[in-house]
């Protein structure tokens, strides 16, 4: 019997690019294999898993660990037409999105951003795609003398909106964010608005503060979180996840918690073994995609990995005997890959638990609606209306 299940997202972790990967403009890149080749990359935990027999890899002189792989492996590849936080966790969770949602390479249209400066009675600068850390160095000192409002957005589907604290007090930005989140729907409707909080007194001070939060667009149709709370099991979220789903789905009984950083999100995941809960929890670790892959650090990416392994090797020694965990990805952001955007790659699947066969390479499947299938399926819970098929019966002992 499995009582729990903790299912990992490593943001941004992918393992190879995808046959689609052109339309992406993302042939050739591969994250995992990036960061292999480190020297802060020790894994050794993972690598006993099965990481490096996922298809696409293989033992190399150097690895950790070159025995019998004592876990369940495999990689994904999504359906979705995206590689966005929101998309890929969406998949995760039971959800295909035929239809990318909206980007704005050249920014946001006039009439957007002039109702938006109407609502909130501010007006706007910048209205680029840009990089979080210099759009603030670039429009920083003129926010702060005009009280103007950064907006400015990606490659992925977002509308960020970023403001000194001592200029705009948190609250308040969080109440900007409502304002846009509730004008950015149907053709407008981008996965995330925002809010980038800053700090500082001038460009060779400012610095992005803890204070980060996410208002999602509601997800469309029934996860796998829908389906487990109508049985009575526990959905909880750890880090971003409340946010990804707007709430939808997600427990709001004290355990769902949002993290300032990984170290944080494995400290409170942790302490949820503690807890006696039938269920699901869902955690995001997103530094290795805002903090490592977007700025293209590969030693640091590499490094917050390892920091990753060193505590599912704790978190081994403590699951209980109905306890599984599962370690995934959302999608690609290849630190050694060209520009600043996520990758369009397959994400890797690692699984283990005393209630589960060793060994087993589950493959190259198609759609990460997959593990939504196992996760519903592991707890009897019948979800016609999430697509994909369950791997219960070739893991489960």
């Amino acid at each position: 019997m499995i009582k729990r299940v903790f299912l990992v997202v490593l943001d941004s972790m992918g393992c190879g690019y995808e046959p689609d990967a052109e339309l992406f403009g993302d042939v050739g890149a591969n994250t995992l294999a990036t960061i292999r080749k480190s020297e802060k990359f020790h894994c050794p935990n993972m690598e006993r898993l099965g990481l490096f027999r996922i298809d696409g890899f293989k033992p190399e002189e150097g690895d950790s660990y070159t025995g019998e792989p004592i876990g369940v492996f495999g990689r994904f590849q999504e359906k979705s037409m995206g590689k966005d936080t929101t998309v890929g966790h969406w998949e995760i969770a039971g959800i295909i999105s035929p239809k990318p949602l909206p980007t704005y390479p050249d920014g946001f249209p006039k009439e957007v951003i002039e109702e938006f400066e109407r609502r909130t009675g501010r007006k706007v600068i910048c209205n680029k795609p840009y990089s979080g850390t210099e759009v603030i160095k670039d429009y920083g000192e003129e926010h702060m003398k005009t009280g103007a409002l950064i907006v400015y957005t990606s490659a992925d589907s977002v509308f960020q909106i970023a403001a000194n604290e001592a200029i705009v007090p948190v609250e308040k930005l969080y109440e900007y964010c409502r304002t846009a989140r509730e004008m950015l729907q149907g053709d407008h409707g981008v996965g995330r608005v925002i809010a980038r909080p800053f700090e500082g007194t001038s460009k060779e001070n400012f610095k992005r503060t803890p204070r980060r939060h996410d208002f999602s667009i509601l997800p469309p149709s029934v996860t796998m979180l829908d389906k487990l709370q109508e049985a009575g099991k526990a959905s909880i979220g750890i880090g971003k996840i409340k946010d990804i789903f707007a709430g939808k789905g997600v427990d709001d009984n004290g355990l769902t918690t949002p993290t300032v950083s990984n170290a944080d999100g494995m400290d409170k995941t942790m302490k949820l073994l503690s807890e006696d809960f039938t269920g699901l929890a869902f955690v995001n670790l997103v530094e290795t995609d805002m903090t490592y892959g977007h700025r293209r650090d590969i030693d640091g990416y590499a490094n917050a990995i390892s920091e990753f392994d060193k505590w599912l090797g704790e978190f081994e020694k403590n699951m209980g005997d109905e306890d599984i965990i599962m370690i995934t990805a959302d999608h690609g952001c290849d630190p050694g890959f060209k520009g600043t955007d996520h990758t369009r790659e397959y994400i890797p699947f690692l699984a283990y638990g005393k209630a589960l066969k060793e060994n087993v390479n589950l493959g190259t499947r198609v759609g990460f609606t997959d593990i939504a299938k196992t996760v519903t399926d592991i707890f009897g819970i019948d979800a016609k209306e999430i697509p994909g098929e369950s791997f219960l019966k070739e893991i489960l002992k």
